[in-house]
């Protein structure tokens, strides 16, 4: 692969991951979830629409730790979006779920995930569909690999 065709690519990866981060962020503080910060949000999406979680298990999810995600998810019970409760069988543990107001968050942000998946494979061919998921797919196990990142 020539220079130029690296020097392409590397241009198009971080100015693609900071224009989605940022687009993610300005459709936050315009929508209706305006209280919520990428972060947040990306723990609503941790936590899951239906089975309550262990902090542990969001936390090793997301790759922080427990100390952090408990800040968070502080953070998200005063906002109403989040609520812990006790394990039924062991008082010990406390599992956190979504409130309806979190549920509603979570459906949110995965609208617009979908949408912006259409536009991106918007007049692609099947093919050309393949080749773009199979060359994302290899981008994504080179960064899990390299760093260490577990799998979801």
């Amino acid at each position: 692969m020539n220079k130029s065709i690296k020097n392409v690519l590397n241009e198009l990866l971080v100015d693609t991951f900071n224009e989605i981060l940022t687009i993610e962020q300005m459709a936050l503080k315009s929508g209706r979830l305006n209280d919520l910060s990428a972060t947040e949000i990306h723990t609503i999406e941790a936590i899951g629409m239906y089975i309550p979680r262990a902090m542990s298990e969001v936390a090793n999810d997301l790759g922080i730790t427990v100390g952090t995600l408990s800040t968070a998810i502080n953070n998200l019970v005063k906002k109403g979006y989040v609520e812990r409760k006790r394990d039924e069988k062991d008082r010990r543990v406390v599992k956190i779920t979504l409130t309806k107001k979190g549920k509603l968050a979570y459906r949110v942000h995965e609208k617009f995930h979908s949408d912006m998946i259409k536009e991106t494979i918007k007049g692609l061919s099947e093919e050309e569909e393949k080749v773009l998921a199979g060359a994302l797919g290899k981008l994504n196990e080179f960064f899990k690999i390299k760093y260490n990142i577990k799998k979801r």
